[in-house]
């Protein structure tokens, strides 16, 4: 695969996967969805991020300097460090010296840039953007898990945390956060191998608007300062004076016990974790680098440490303001922003301390080479991996010789691996690529994903790699293939566009601790010197003495006997057995003469774009929305020339409508089945486009099929028609089809393996859409889906649809026309009228309602639980209704996290707010927690009611400061040319055709009171309210560390209740306790019979009347959630109706055992509806 960026950014609802390196990984495999996720275990060492759980984040490794012992054959020389000459700036903390501003920057590039060292040795890059509506900062520190000691693991990361918990000038712990949220802000750090990060991004002004700051080099004296330098100031303090407060320390060391409780049944983390375990003790890569509870705090106060000192002593011993990369993006001048930086982060103490390198020792010894480990994985997946130790390339940025390595070992084209071996039937991809460890150490890693067959030939599939490698390193380096590499690298790099700030800024502090001129800190990614014998010694790491493998089976070879440590990963590891051995020796050896004729070199890419040019026309203002430039009864064509982003690309978005895609469980698992196969037979011919910079995507909704063409221009129509004419005539073959019915049963089960708070929205979404399904329906149909099945169904779908179009980019009217008829006569369906389209509903939670859906968890090793809470606020097409969720979300935001993740640690996954379905909105908690969901729900009530007086004492100001940052939320710009687009297409598919939605809300937020968010909760949100609709999804995990047997639980209680009658001055033995409960069930949860219990204890003490009084009102109302902290399910009874329920006064529990009787009771919403008449967007005449 072509190389990816991908980096830190705030997601709010986590679906992907750790999946980027630090340099760039090529990766082959079939453009399959769930399926062509890159092999999880291929990462060195995962980021660990703190302070929000919606993050998906990538690994943390690092490019480094050259290896110096055992793997490297020659020596070669490294290209010298150089900058700028550097000039001086005066400031009142002292002398700045300024490294360089002339920064290579791509085409379109509106910032100016530059790079200054603090007096202290701190090095900072400032970016001017005058227009970007959000600042950024990040802090890179040359420090992480690598430096924790050996009988201590998880410091770094726990260091990590501590710091967002107060500072000497800002000692409140949720200070920082709480000034992020009222200005439209957000922070999160992660700790990697050799490096800790932290970043945050804030409103760039403290209103909204689009005017531009001052020029770039002149500060502004009479602005007042904006959110940036606050927020600036609170950070600094991290780095300046962080108290490390004991009343913290605790907490959030139990957060990072739960951060590792919740990757433990993570096949990414899992496997990673054992090949850092059965490397070289003696090098730091074998640590485990989370940490938990029991290295953390157990442990070592078992062994007489105080911990809080540990952790002080590791940031003396490892912060320093020389080993620190500060990134600042603003709308200030240079000027202000050096000034600001010099004033903050002066005071950072400099130490001195050299960089962190391991340079004489390395992960893995001649003794760790030459082994298979089997490892069994809790998904059901298949794959081998093959690791080289490799040279570090730290030094190497100009050539980087990977790259032409990674691009030939992971190319899917014709005469590669990938091909040879999936035409055999063994893989479904192949993915190639450097990792890099550390300063001194970095693997090269290829990565199958292997068939059922590929698993019983995984020898075969070995020797085939080594075949591929002989024949490349038998020829020279071909420099056409390296100048094809370098022409798409500089074509990438002259169009970037710009990317989220705390991205952004992330990612370059990371970049400013390798050795790269200054002046080429944004285009690390050119190839700028072709170096054949650089590359040649690169390749000689990849042989037979250098090398060990991984492959990972849930059945094979089903005698693994061992453990790991960590994550207790069963495996087993032997020696390479000598035939195996020699057969690789053979094939290492091959030369043209006796070489599988199925392997060669890539043909030339034909998909090079060649055409760039952009006309640029100036506009007053960029348009809004898009234009209907045809609209028929069978074809709807929006389209929208570019007059924003000016780059030579474009997107084409084609949905097929046809009910038939959505209508059951089967035809789901057979469209699906249809797009799998398309995929697979495009696959050779559509990876030149995909590493040219163009790619496609074919996939299901609940309207039909989508299908999308997007990237440069040039050849897009070559593309879309590629993808139409295999569509249209695939043919069904019995081998492929196997493959992939065999991918499809894996994905379905493995997705029940997942971790709870992605499963439980899936729940919600079932419960809540008038049609949905889950995937165990899509696996009990997949059984019996056959060849004739798909072969019959797919040409039903194509026959007659609606067609609805978005063209959007570097596209003229002309071209847009051109390819909606390139669709129309290729595929040459009949229309589908109005009539027949499938109209998207969802259910009505009725006022007063209390729902609750339970579902056990299928992995038996999770001890996670995990809940949705949802409460029921109205029609999405209520603007105002919509503001006011909207200003309540950001209201609760940060004092949800901060309440039920930090105090009370319920778990590390905690997220409040909006969420959208189709045609209603609600308000939602989610928490993964080893706490059960019962506990979770009345923690989440607790909190809400607890909101009451918070809202109702808060001041005007906070109020205003909470409307203007949601307001600066919603008025964000678009960053790039592929966010507009998606903006676009997603307000067409939801047919409301909202497209200036965020200017409505804005202006709407404008207008809201206090009393108007005071009604709206007590109408919707108060868990006392008698009109609100509530909704909750309870996944409840098979293994607890919480009480699971009827005494276990029994016992658990007792001790709670001794203990808040200890609170309450009543010492109540522990023996006439448990004879009052002998024969009292707990687990029924009847609250009302254990404090009749308690009273006859207490009545039998001999107390005065009035104090077991006291004692029996504050036991009343604690009972009920130390039964939930327990596992059990609370009853209270009404004296009157004996009917059950729950402790705020809503209506009785229903809980939901029948799904479709459920819906079959509630009213359904109405259809969307446009917003505006669909002929406002008609304009098929204009020249456009």
């Amino acid at each position: 695969m072509p190389p990816r960026s991908s980096a830190p950014c705030r997601l709010w609802n986590p679906t992907g996967h750790p999946r980027s390196l630090s340099t760039p990984i090529y990766r082959s495999f079939s453009r399959s969805g769930t399926f062509a996720a890159v092999a999880p275990h291929s990462y060195p060492s995962p980021r660990l991020f703190s302070h929000r759980w919606a993050r998906s984040f990538a690994s943390g490794g690092q490019t480094h300097r050259r290896s110096s012992l055992l793997y490297s054959p020659t020596p070669v020389s490294r290209a010298p460090f150089t900058t700028s000459p550097v000039k001086m700036g005066s400031t009142k903390m002292g002398t700045v010296e300024r490294i360089a501003e002339d920064l290579l920057k791509p085409e379109l590039d509106d910032r100016s840039y530059r790079v200054i060292r603090l007096p202290n040795k701190l090095e900072a890059l400032l970016v001017h953007d005058p227009d970007t509506d959000k600042a950024s900062a990040a802090v890179n520190v040359n420090v992480g898990n690598f430096s924790d000691a050996d009988d201590m693991p998880g410091m770094a990361h726990a260091v990590e945390h501590l710091l967002f918990m107060g500072t000497k000038k800002y000692p409140l712990e949720n200070a920082y956060n709480q000034y992020l949220a009222s200005n439209s802000g957000m922070s999160n750090a992660y700790t990697a191998a050799t490096e800790t990060n932290y970043f945050f991004e804030v409103a760039a002004t403290s209103h909204s608007g689009d005017e531009k700051s001052d020029a770039p080099t002149s500060p502004s004296a009479t602005q007042a300062k904006g959110p940036l330098h606050g927020a600036l100031d609170r950070f600094a303090q991290f780095f300046v004076e962080p108290l490390f407060l004991e009343s913290t320390l605790d907490r959030e060391l139990r957060a990072v016990d739960s951060e590792n409780k919740k990757n433990l049944q993570s096949d990414m983390w899992r496997l990673m974790q054992l090949n850092k375990s059965l490397s070289n003790p003696a090098h730091p890569y074998h640590h485990f680098s989370t940490g938990n509870l029991q290295t953390l705090k157990e442990d070592p106060e078992k062994r007489g440490l105080e911990v809080r000192s540990e952790f002080i002593k590791f940031y003396e011993a490892h912060y320093s303001a020389n080993r620190m990369k500060l990134v600042l993006l603003g709308r200030e001048s240079l000027d202000e922003m050096e000034e600001w930086v010099s004033d903050l982060f002066s005071h950072v103490q400099n130490k001195d301390l050299p960089q962190n390198r391991w340079d004489d020792v390395q992960p893995w010894t001649p003794e760790h080479l030459g082994k298979q480990i089997f490892a069994k994985p809790v998904m059901d997946m298949r794959s081998l991996d093959i690791y080289f130790p490799f040279m570090d390339e730290e030094h190497y940025y100009e050539s980087q010789p990977n790259r032409y390595i990674s691009h030939l070992i992971g190319h899917e084209g014709p005469g590669s691996i990938l091909a040879y071996i999936k035409a055999k039937g063994w893989a479904n991809g192949l993915s190639a690529g450097p990792l890099p460890i550390c300063p001194g150490a970095a693997f090269f890693t290829i990565n199958v994903r292997l068939t059922p067959e590929g698993l019983k030939n995984y020898r075969e599939v070995a020797r085939v790699i080594f075949e591929y490698i002989a024949m490349i390193k038998e020829g020279e380096p071909q420099q056409w293939i390296y100048d094809e590499m370098k022409n798409l690298a500089e074509v990438e790099f002259r169009f970037k566009q710009k990317t989220p700030a705390s991205r952004f800024a992330s990612n370059l502090s990371s970049k400013m601790q390798k050795p790269h001129p200054r002046e080429w800190l944004l285009s690390t990614g050119l190839l700028r010197k072709y170096d054949p014998a650089l590359i040649k010694e690169a390749l000689s790491y990849l042989r037979p003495d250098n090398f060990r493998m991984l492959i990972v089976a849930q059945d094979y070879p089903g005698d693994w006997d061992q453990k790991e440590k960590w994550y207790g990963t069963e495996h087993k590891v032997e020696d390479i057995p000598q035939d195996f051995m020699a057969d690789i020796r053979k094939a290492y050896e091959t030369t043209s003469a006796n070489r599988l004729p199925d392997l060669h070199l890539p043909h030339k890419n034909e998909f090079v774009p060649t055409r760039l040019s952009v006309e640029k026309k100036e506009v007053s203002e960029p348009a809004k929305t898009p234009k209907l430039i045809r609209h028929d009864d069978h074809v709807r064509l929006w389209y929208k020339k570019d007059d924003r982003f000016w780059v030579p690309k474009g997107t084409f978005n084609i949905s097929l409508r046809n009910p038939l895609v959505w209508a059951t469980p089967a035809n789901v698992v057979k469209a699906r089945f249809y797009c799998e196969l398309v995929r697979d037979a495009l696959n050779e011919y559509a990876y030149d486009a995909e590493l040219a910079g163009l790619d496609y995507s074919l996939g299901i909704s609940i309207f039909g099929l989508d299908i999308s063409v997007g990237g440069y221009n040039d050849k897009m129509s070559v593309l879309l028609e590629k993808v139409l004419t295999s569509m249209r005539d695939l043919v069904v073959k019995p081998e492929r089809f196997s493959i992939i019915k065999e991918r499809l049963t894996r994905a379905y089960k493995n997705a029940e393996y997942q971790q709870p708070y992605y499963q439980v929205s899936d729940y919600t979404r079932y419960l809540t859409a008038e049609r949905s399904w889950l995937n165990e329906q899509y696996a009990s149909e997949l059984q019996h889906i056959e060849v004739e099945d798909v072969a019959c169904f797919f040409p039903q779908i194509l026959r007659q649809n609606h067609i609805e179009v978005l063209a959007h980019g570097n596209l003229y009217k002309e071209d847009a026309l051109r390819m909606t008829d390139l669709v129309e006569s290729t595929l040459k369906s009949r229309t589908l009228p109005e009539s027949q389209w499938y109209v998207r509903r969802n259910v009505i939670i009725p006022p007063g309602s209390n729902y609750i859906y339970e579902r056990t968890l299928k992995d038996p090793a999770n001890v996670n639980n995990g809940i949705e809470y949802l409460l029921y606020i109205g029609d999405i097409n209520d603007a105002v209704l919509r503001a006011k969720l909207l200003l309540f979300a950001q209201m609760t935001d940060e004092p949800a996290f901060d309440q039920l993740r930090s105090k009370e640690q319920l778990g590390y996954v905690v997220w409040s707010g909006a969420r959208y379905s189709s045609t209603t909105i609600g308000y939602r908690v989610i928490i993964q927690s080893e706490r059960v969901a019962g506990y979770l729900e009345h923690r989440i009530e607790n909190f809400l009611s607890m909101f009451q007086k918070t809202l109702e004492e808060m001041t005007d100001s906070d109020f205003e400061r909470h409307k203007r940052s949601l307001i600066n939320r919603r008025l964000e710009k678009l960053k790039n040319l592929g966010s507009e687009t998606s903006r676009f297409w997603s307000h067409i598919g939801s047919e409301y055709f909202d497209f200036v939605q965020n200017e409505a809300d804005a202006a709407n937020v404008r207008s809201l009171t206090k009393s108007d968010l005071i009604q709206f909760y007590n109408q919707f949100i108060n868990p006392q309210s008698t009109t609100r609709g509530k909704l909750s999804i309870h996944l409840k995990a098979q293994a607890t560390a919480l009480a699971s047997t009827p005494q276990q639980q029994k016992t658990q209680l007792l001790t709670r209740l001794r203990t808040l009658l200890e609170k309450a001055q009543l010492a109540v033995d522990a023996d006439r306790l448990e004879a009052a409960f002998a024969e009292v069930d707990v687990s029924s949860g009847d609250e009302r019979l254990i404090v009749d219990t308690i009273k006859t204890v207490l009545d039998g003490m001999g107390l005065a009347e009035q104090q077991t009084k006291q004692a029996l009102d504050s036991l009343a109302d604690s009972v009920g959630v130390e039964l939930k902290h327990i596992g059990i399910q609370p009853k209270r009874f009404d004296g009157q109706s004996g009917q059950t329920v729950n402790g705020f006064g809503q209506e009785a529990v229903t809980y939901i055992t029948n799904v479709p009787e459920y819906k079959a009771r509630l009213n359904v919403s109405a259809g969307p509806n446009p917003v505006t008449d669909i002929s406002e967007f008609e304009d098929f005449d204009a020249k456009l």
